[in-house]
């Protein structure tokens, strides 16, 4: 494991690419009751409060978020009903962190985009302002509170008839929501039928009057209820008083009331010990067997996630004890027999570009001569320091020079370009010293890195490789250009088709496009 570097890290990006979403329509046709809304839905944060919001919502849908493939598993479902005084959703702290933050629990989110009152003029925000207070507004909308208590019914019916089908188990569905949001998940607790009753409820800071508030049923399924006492819609009585009814009927129940936090709190961290309500939330969820795993077989995933971890740590320790990683082909060096009269003998210098080549294409090693001195993740500057154990002492003709992807992408930190720019020189230089032929091959095409997003590499890579190959044509050096074979249209990212892993490292396809490139390079310098 530890000779693959890359290998751990297409391991990791295939555990997050598990965490796939699918967005399912509720109802088979228009929504009942909402049939002639003819409005879009419209997501954005152009608004008086600059906050990311969803709005004009008239077909409600939910959102799978499939638990983390990386825990214990619990076939625990929460439907997630962010607020938004049933004008817009809070989708983002009440919302989409908060499916994030249950996923790393293993629990299946279901996102709930319930009907809403029609935003007129493209701002929920200030129209509810406007609207807020007003009897006539609040009768128009108990009809929306209706229709958006039905969407969240519904939704529980949905996630129970397809459990099988999402991994989750029919008597492990429960509903979290926030404020408006939290009015469907507290009116959930009553007038259930089999089909859609929640086995637990979390109205967090919930708009859920005592006229709301019922005689409890029989079965009333536990609830998990928190709020704070500076909450500026004064919804804590709401909480409380919910709280004593259930308490009262001799139903399960957990209420925290916070001193501070006021509405909204959501997944903001404010500094406050209103923060920790998802800690207690996880903490009841656990007592209630919520979080209890469906097996004691450690998932695969999970399993290649504590590889990975256990893998990072000690290369981690590595780079305090051996950073250019000398020791990684101290063992083969030593079994490499010096060259006999008249071998060609070539060795490949580079990171895992090379080192996967090698491992991928050994026939085209082997039967080349080559041998292929490759370390994932390096840059420049430890290809620089294992130069001479790596290169020189194996007595090469020739070294083919493949280096610069990792720096770009910062590996170890930010680095310039006249840097990396300098330390490949300073291999060539190193190599003609010694008598050894260059081939100086350019930077691979990537318009992104997996492990290293938003760096926007292409216009980096193309100009290192124009110092690159400015620098081979002064010194009399051949330079492959691999770029040209396998970038795309776009003049920036590598052909799909020839890439391991979407972006930077290619596939067999790749190798086998590069191999001619690179023997008539080869071949250009003199070695036959």
């Amino acid at each position: 494991m530890k000779k693959h570097v890359l290998l751990a890290i297409i391991v990791l990006l295939s555990v997050g690419a598990k965490a796939q979403w699918q967005v399912i329509p509720l109802y088979n046709g228009p929504a009942p009751g909402s049939e002639k809304w003819t409005w879009s839905e419209t997501e954005n944060d152009s608004n008086i409060y600059h906050a990311h919001t969803i709005y004009n919502v008239s077909s409600p849908t939910l959102t799978v978020y499939p638990a983390d493939t990386t825990v214990w598993p619990t076939g625990t479902a929460v439907i997630v009903c962010p607020g938004g005084g049933f004008q817009s959703l809070s989708i983002m702290q009440e919302g989409y962190a908060v499916v994030k933050w249950l996923q790393q629990k293993g629990i299946t989110a279901f996102l709930l985009k319930y009907r809403l009152n029609h935003t007129i003029g493209g701002d929920p925000y200030k129209q509810e302002n406007v609207e807020r207070g007003s009897k006539v507004t609040e009768l128009e909308k108990k009809p929306i509170v209706s229709m958006a208590i039905a969407d969240a019914r519904q939704a529980i019916a949905y996630v129970r008839q397809h459990a099988a089908q999402y991994g989750v188990l029919p008597d492990r569905i429960g509903i979290l929501g926030f404020s408006a949001g939290g009015t469907l998940a507290a009116s959930c607790a009553y007038h259930y039928t089999p089909e859609n009753k929640p086995d637990f409820s979390a109205p967090i800071y919930a708009y859920f009057p005592p006229n709301m508030q019922q005689t409890p049923p029989e079965d009333a399924p536990p609830l998990f209820i928190a709020a704070a006492s500076d909450d500026t819609f004064d919804l804590e009585t709401h909480s409380s008083t919910l709280y004593e009814t259930w308490i009262n009927a001799k139903h399960s129940a957990e209420i925290h009331i916070y001193a501070n936090g006021g509405h909204g709190f959501g997944m903001n961290e404010q500094g406050l010990p209103s923060d920790s309500w998802k800690d207690r939330f996880a903490d009841w969820l656990n007592i209630k067997g919520f979080l209890k795993p469906t097996t004691d077989k450690k998932p695969k995933a999970m399993e290649q996630a504590e590889n990975f971890a256990n893998f990072q740590k000690w290369f981690d320790n590595l780079l305090h004890t051996d950073w250019p990683w000398l020791s990684k082909y101290a063992d083969a060096n030593t079994k490499v027999a010096p060259p006999a009269p008249g071998e060609n003998r070539v060795v490949f210098m580079g990171n895992s570009i090379t080192e996967n080549w090698g491992n991928m294409d050994t026939g085209f090693f082997n039967s080349n001569n080559y041998i292929s001195r490759g370390i994932g993740g390096q840059v420049s500057a430890q290809m620089l320091v294992r130069f001479r154990e790596d290169v020189i002492n194996l007595h090469p003709v020739a070294v083919v020079i493949e280096a610069g992807t990792n720096d770009i992408a910062e590996n170890r930190g930010p680095v310039s370009l006249e840097n990396i720019f300098g330390n490949i020189v300073s291999m060539c230089e190193l190599a003609k010293a010694n008598g050894i032929k260059v081939i100086l091959g350019s930077v691979l095409p990537a318009s992104e890195f997996n492990w290293h997003r938003g760096l926007e590499p292409a216009e980096k890579i193309k100009t290192l490789n124009n110092m690159l190959r400015d620098y081979t044509q002064k010194n009399h050096i051949v330079y492959v250009d691999y770029w040209t074979a396998l970038v795309m249209d776009d003049q920036k990212g590598m052909k799909p088709e020839l890439t391991l892993d979407g972006t930077v490292h290619p596939n067999l396809s790749g190798y086998k496009i590069m191999e001619p490139l690179v023997k008539k390079a080869i071949a250009d310098a003199g070695v036959k």
